[in-house]
């Protein structure tokens, strides 16, 4: 089974940018992507972006697109969210996660999760 740490979450203020880590281990032979979701207080988690791994494409939500950026690192086994002009409203806990699925848009096609990284964006 695959593990995955994320880490780099913290305070910023609007208009900053932070780094966010996912360190996947184990069995990381069978996964297609990485993606990135994040879950508000009260609010449903929701899609931000993943890096498909065999083709290094990245794909992103609109609410994100031109200020997120999706990289990794293979051989690190790394994968990266760089966010940059934040919004209050990006203040949430981000998870990484792993597919074998296409459907990586889809949080229900993940079968492995990290903890979670809080983001906190002040205005």
């Amino acid at each position: 089974q695959e593990q995955l740490v994320e880490s780099g979450g913290g305070l910023v203020q609007a208009g900053g940018s932070l780094r966010l880590s996912c360190a996947a281990s184990g069995d990381t032979l069978s996964t297609y992507a990485i993606g990135w979701f994040r879950q508000a207080p009260g609010k449903a988690r929701e899609f931000v972006a993943a890096l498909v791994w065999r083709d290094g494409k990245t794909y992103y939500a609109d609410s994100v697109k031109g200020r997120f950026t999706c990289s990794g690192d293979i051989v690190k086994n790394t994968v990266y969210l760089q966010m940059n002009s934040l919004k209050p409203e990006d203040t949430a806990v981000y998870y990484c996660a792993a597919t074998s699925s296409p459907r990586i848009e889809s949080d229900l096609a993940y079968d492995n999760w990290g903890q979670g990284t809080q983001v906190t964006v002040s205005s």
